[in-house]
């Protein structure tokens, strides 16, 4: 990711959807963002559906990827959060909160299986090929009915290996504005910054000046280090595996050990389906 360290503030960004921060914060959050991108929000795709997402290493050395709390049928169908007891950042005392039914599930065969129909019941293997959005990949909100329908239990040990979490989805509501509050966790009002001590390299300190709100300027602070203490922004566009989707990467951010890395993503038509995530 570039930037532009003359990126100012734009006054005549569109306001957004409110939220628990209000109409003023969150027009405060969109210029600091757009100095964080290089760009101002109103220049990205206002109808298009945007995803922050958590990967790396940490993911799979825990075993969240496979933990039962994603594929819990309140969970599937977007009632309930899935919640990773698991603090990314020192500093911060929270913890991140995805939504399992907008969050991608890849379903492949066991070690030494040869497809996954020799594990999985075959009949809700076939359904789920109905519902791939590419090799393998399924939306958790087309899982949930399938779950129900034929009575599978993804949680049950005997069809461990079938199924991992591809694209972890961060709870947000499909706007740039709000993946990008869920990836850069500012939360939802001046309140719930955090007064992260990692300083950022000189260059972003001096993109980051015309930020008026000094907690702001803070807490971003900590996404524009060079990754030893903090995070630095991600220099590739993966889009965090889904670019063979139609998928684009907006921006991204990661420590220095490759242990984790947060992405914000806009959406391709045929990932999002047109449709927004439930309301935070």
């Amino acid at each position: 990711m570039t930037h532009d360290p003359s990126v100012a503030p734009d006054p005549s960004a569109p306001a957004t959807a409110p939220t628990p921060g209000g109409e003023d914060w969150n027009r405060q959050l969109a210029d600091a963002f757009a100095v964080v991108l290089g760009r101002p929000l109103r220049e990205f795709d206002a109808d298009a559906v945007y995803a922050a997402s958590v990967g790396g290493n940490l993911l799979y050395e825990t075993g969240f990827r496979r933990d039962a709390a994603w594929v819990r049928p309140g969970a599937l169908s977007g009632a309930e959060p899935v919640v990773w007891d698991c603090c990314l950042f020192d500093e911060s005392g929270r913890t991140p909160v995805f939504d399992a039914s907008r969050s991608l599930f890849e379903f492949l065969p066991p070690d030494g299986a040869g497809t996954a129909g020799t594990t999985l019941p075959q009949d809700f293997a076939t359904a789920l090929d109905a519902v791939r959005l590419g090799p393998g990949l399924v939306l958790g909100a087309d899982l949930a009915p399938l779950v129900a329908q034929y009575g599978v239990d993804l949680a049950d040990p005997s069809l461990a290996g079938t199924w991992t979490v591809y694209f972890p989805r961060l709870r947000s509501d499909g706007t740039l504005l709000d993946a990008l509050r869920a990836a850069l966790d500012t939360g939802d009002g001046p309140e719930d910054l955090v007064a992260f001590t990692p300083e950022p390299d000189e260059e972003w300190e001096e993109a980051l000046a015309v930020v008026a709100h000094a907690g702001l300027r803070t807490h971003l602070g900590f996404f524009c280090t060079d990754g030893d203490e903090g995070l630095m922004p991600l220099g590739d566009a993966t889009a965090s595996g889904l670019t063979d989707l139609g998928c684009e990467q907006v921006a991204g951010w990661e420590d220095g050990y490759g242990q984790f890395d947060i992405t914000v993503v806009r959406l391709s038509d045929h990932v999002a389906g047109l449709r927004r995530s439930l309301p935070r």
